[in-house]
């Protein structure tokens, strides 16, 4: 018996399945490796969002295990069939409920759940995942791909507590969107100081074993400036992050044969995945090993909550406010780290 003969099928090919571009991308080794580092430091200027991360610790604790969640979830919505989608994005939902505080700089407060808190961190993961595509994968996509891409992220949006109307659907939208939050992002000494230590988390993904140490320390310096290549000059000021134009070409061209290598070849795939986030393994598994679904059928997420009986994160939410609203919740209450969480929030 092969290997790919012991992968389990999924039930069905969920929300995107082969013919969608963000199987395309996302599949790509740049994803679940510099795409995902790049996404979790991004994620750490928007100050509602840095204050949720400080108060439940979710990146100084158990760094590894957080990274092994998210990824999880990550990889879910858009590899896994679609009773394990709308499972994941119920429980979702409930965690991010219990995570409300208050902004320590305007006072204000937040909420995990928020539709613009958690557009956010949507839209950082997309944009990531598909930058890092292009600068250190195959390149860009062709217009009608982008198109389809965009059209994708939408969809994936509907896992979460998003208002869709707020989802871009071209690079352009996209641009607009991070003009008009870039006025409301910030950096405060706890932001540089969770931006440094998720530069250097990749090496937490490695087993912590005396004789990978040189190659987990490689692998944080190498995923280090790879990320920082990727941001922007305005970015990495308030980040407290420097690093030369000269690094930066150089850590692309290794970068891109790097991936170009390990792009050919699906058993070293399944063996870094398996290293670095053993979660995802039999998420992303039967998608590197082309194992064809119990019912291969791809499903709109209106037909999927229509078949299984369930309700929208949108309404979930409005639910979850509403009862909230009539019994006043304590102003913190932090996850216990036994379910997935997005991004650190």
């Amino acid at each position: 018996m092969s290997n790919h003969d012991a992968v389990v099928p999924h039930e069905d090919y969920g929300f995107f399945g082969p013919d969608s571009v963000a199987w395309k991308v996302f599949r790509y080794p740049t994803t679940l490796s510099v795409g995902f580092q790049r996404t979790v430091v991004t994620e750490m200027y928007e100050p509602f969002l840095l204050a949720s991360v400080n108060d439940t610790g979710a990146v100084s604790k158990r760094p590894s295990l957080r990274y092994d969640r998210t990824l999880q979830y990550m990889a879910t919505v858009v590899f896994h069939d679609s009773r394990s989608v709308l499972k994941a994005s119920d429980i979702l939902v409930k965690i991010h409920s219990k995570i409300t505080g208050t902004e320590p700089i305007s006072g204000l407060r937040y909420d995990a759940n928020d539709p613009e808190a958690q557009l956010w961190i949507h839209l950082t993961a997309w944009h990531s995942v598909l930058y890092t595509y292009e600068k250190f994968g195959p390149g860009k996509l062709t217009p009608a791909e982008e198109d389809q891409y965009w059209a994708e992220c939408a969809r994936a949006a509907q896992f979460q507590t998003i208002d869709l109307d707020t989802v871009p659907r071209s690079r352009e939208e996209m641009r607009a969107y991070y003009a008009r939050m870039r006025p409301i992002l910030a950096a405060t000494e706890a932001t540089q100081q969770h931006v440094d230590q998720l530069l250097d988390s990749a090496s937490t993904l490695l087993p912590d074993s005396p004789v990978l140490w040189p190659v987990a320390k490689l692998t944080q310096t190498v995923f280090r400036k790879a990320t920082i290549a990727t941001l922007p000059g305005w970015m990495r000021k308030m980040g407290g992050v420097h690093q030369s134009a000269v690094t930066d070409a150089v850590v692309t061209v290794a970068m891109r044969a790097m991936f170009r290598m390990l792009a050919q070849s699906v058993a070293a795939q399944r063996f870094v995945l398996g290293m670095a986030s053993p979660l995802t393994v039999p998420v992303v598994d039967p998608i590197l090993c082309e194992v064809t679904p119990d019912n291969p059928v791809v499903w709109s997420p209106e037909q999927a909550r229509a078949h299984y009986g369930v309700e929208t994160p949108v309404e979930q939410y409005a639910r979850i406010r509403a009862a909230r609203d009539a019994q006043p919740m304590p102003e913190h209450a932090a996850p216990d780290g036994s379910q997935p969480l997005l991004a650190f929030g």
